[in-house]
């Protein structure tokens, strides 16, 4: 039986990892896909707006080229720290369930490039399954056309075509950005009077440009009513208007969603999504379990940051072991 099963190898689930190693603990970190696969799904050539020292893991440091990481930069060197650390990892292994056994917890895991399916025994539990994987969708007719994507990662493809980019983040204004580049016809549309002053403070700048010329189209204060396979269809202070259209990006958010945590029993906030836990030491009120990383800020991603989150593992394994008299146990 492990101590300590983590599902998730985002940052914050690959500093319990090291958290554990170091106090001796045995563990394993699941993940369904590989090692920080939800920032392996971000834009190609994005340059994150922290720098490297935030996002260091305790005893790595990370060197980069230019002040802020590159995605190439930030994929390597959590690699790298998974490699030295010699971190036990199941990768493309994704557990479906967690059910209490006894004074422990059982994992039902399925391979997801093999099929197989497999079973995991721990003594206590940490979620840190991040949020890519749940947009938040735009909930109108035609969001499930094959031309709508949540998820942006090149311009190049889009040469030539008339693209909707939908949001006002930093994701949306760096996608609109990298499409006109590209040779796209770029639409942005935003609910909101104008960019969200969360936008980069070096992107920002380039976008109101763009904008200013007609290099890029932008409707604010601009809701989407209706995707069609040629057209969008758009209100606009309570007038309807349709624009040409040949693909949609719809990048408008994701939200941490996390079922094992329900199914475990851990109550989550009805508005803000929550799951109780104590921020100190990230414990549910569930014995054994805990959260990590965005998971624990519920629908407000951006309320946890990899900045704040790679100090969540010393946090749950000091925790853990006090909660269990200070002291590892036999291996069995």
């Amino acid at each position: 039986m492990l101590d300590l099963a983590i599902v998730g190898a985002g940052p914050s689930g690959l500093s319990v990892g090291l958290a554990a190693q170091k106090k001796g603990l045995s563990y394993v970190i699941f993940d369904k896909g590989g090692v920080v696969e939800g920032l392996r799904r971000v834009p190609l050539h994005m340059t994150f707006s922290s720098t490297a020292d935030r996002l260091e893991l305790e005893g790595f440091p990370f060197l980069t080229h230019g002040p802020r990481p590159t995605r190439q930069e930030i994929l390597n060197y959590y690699r790298t720290v998974a490699e030295r650390a010699g971190l036990q990892l199941a990768l493309y292994r994704k557990v479906l369930a967690i059910h209490r056994e006894g004074e422990g917890f059982l994992l039902k895991v399925k391979g997801t490039l093999s099929g197989k399916e497999e079973e995991a025994r721990a003594r206590g539990v940490v979620v840190a399954t991040g949020y890519f994987d749940h947009p938040r969708f735009l909930g109108v007719p035609g969001e499930d056309l094959p031309k709508v994507s949540h998820y942006f990662t090149e311009g190049h493809p889009f040469f030539g075509l008339e693209v909707a980019v939908v949001g006002g983040q930093n994701s949306a204004a760096e996608a609109a950005l990298e499409l006109f580049r590209a040779g796209a016809r770029v639409t942005l549309i935003h609910r909101g009077e104008g960019l969200s002053p969360k936008v980069k403070p070096w992107v920002r700048p380039d976008v109101e440009s763009r904008i200013e010329k007609g290099d890029i189209r932008a409707y604010f204060g601009t809701r989407v009513k209706a995707i069609e396979p040629e057209r969008l269809l758009l209100v606009q202070e309570g007038k309807e208007f349709s624009i040409p259209n040949d693909y949609v990006f719809a990048l408008t958010g994701y939200w941490a969603e996390a079922p094992l945590l329900q199914d475990l029993g851990v109550p989550r906030d009805p508005l803000t999504g929550i799951p109780a836990h104590d921020p100190e030491t990230l414990a549910t009120p569930i014995p054994g379990v805990y959260v990590a990383g965005v998971v624990a800020a519920g629908y407000d991603a951006n309320k946890i940051f990899i900045e704040t989150s790679r100090y969540h593992g010393e946090k749950i394994v000091a925790h853990f072991v006090k909660e269990r008299g200070g002291l590892a146990w036999t291996r069995i």
